[in-house]
């Protein structure tokens, strides 16, 4: 197959009319110009170039093959055109994963910041509801990035992004919203808004609440945190709910567990090489995680 550099020779010579104007436009000898040529009239087995008393001009191989050397040589300077962009941030498609309990509260203001400065990069999102999930859209290709709970069968580096709060969110009326905190035993026998066994939450917290000597006792179970949350606020039990579930608006009342309960957040990916990836997962871990301030309000309101 003929190579890009004796294409851009043959290029150069019907341009210039001459094979040393030629050579000095690419910055080679002419000999070396001379062997470019010489290969690819071998792998055509016909020559591309008639040598005149003044100059060259192409056969009729040369002229036939022209149009398609020209295209593969613009082509070829779109590819590195493209490939330097994507280095530099600007151009590109980043598929990103993310536990479906932290898009807004985590990624929300990352994916804002990206649209509004890197508008050529195109990114999708995909939400899971565990953090083995998030693996998985990995390994299999579907994301290049995920966000979300530090998964328990990664065997990759990670970066941390912090470490989240879950809390106990109620309505303004339960008796426990009138305690500061609430331990994991004050639950014990109380309906709880629980989670379904999809989404992975729901285990680990039944794993939280059996080392500190409790169950919960699920009222209902629905895949969403933010859903939980806003059942538990309408009076239909108790939830555990992790803050980035939570909206600024949120119209129940919040109390911490004692002793209190984090999970780490974690970004990580299979490619971190990637200058998109890399870029990506810097912003998100220099971020890191805030809560609203109206949520630290409700989390202290019993105090006051």
């Amino acid at each position: 197959m003929p190579t890009l550099r004796a294409l851009e020779c043959l290029v150069a010579v019907v341009d210039a009319g001459s094979i040393t104007e030629a050579a000095a436009r690419l910055h080679l000898s002419q000999p070396a110009l001379s062997h470019q040529i010489g290969a690819l009239e071998r792998e055509l087995g016909a020559p591309v170039l008639e040598r005149l008393p003044r100059g060259v001009r192409p056969t009729a191989a040369g002229r036939a093959i022209l149009t398609d050397a020209r295209a593969a040589i613009a082509a070829a300077e779109r590819v590195v055109r493209t490939g330097r962009a994507v280095a530099g941030g600007g151009v590109g498609t980043l598929r990103v994963a993310c536990a479906e309990t932290m898009t807004a509260g985590l990624l929300a203001p990352v994916l804002r910041a990206w649209h509004r400065h890197r508008p050529e990069v195109l990114i999708t999102l995909t939400e899971t509801t565990s953090a083995d999930a998030l693996v998985s859209a990995l390994e299999s290709g579907e994301a290049d990035v995920a966000a979300g709970p530090r998964p328990s069968r990664w065997t990759g580096p990670v970066e941390v992004v912090g470490r989240e709060e879950v809390v106990v969110a109620l309505a303004p009326d339960h008796p426990l919203a009138t305690r500061a905190a609430v331990a994991m035993s004050d639950l014990a026998g109380l309906p709880v808004v629980h989670y379904h066994p999809s989404n992975g939450l729901g285990g680990w917290l039944d794993d939280q609440a059996a080392q500190r000597g409790a169950v919960l006792t699920a009222v209902m179970r629905t895949k969403q945190a933010s859903t939980a949350a806003q059942l538990a606020a309408a009076g239909l039990g108790l939830a555990l709910v992790p803050t980035t579930a939570l909206t600024r608006t949120f119209a129940g009342a919040l109390r911490r567990l004692k002793p209190a309960l984090h999970r780490e957040v974690v970004v990580f990916t299979a490619t971190p090489s990637d200058s998109l990836v890399r870029r990506f997962s810097s912003d998100v871990a220099q971020r890191g995680i805030t809560v609203p301030g109206a949520l630290l309000d409700k989390l202290s309101s019993a105090t006051r």
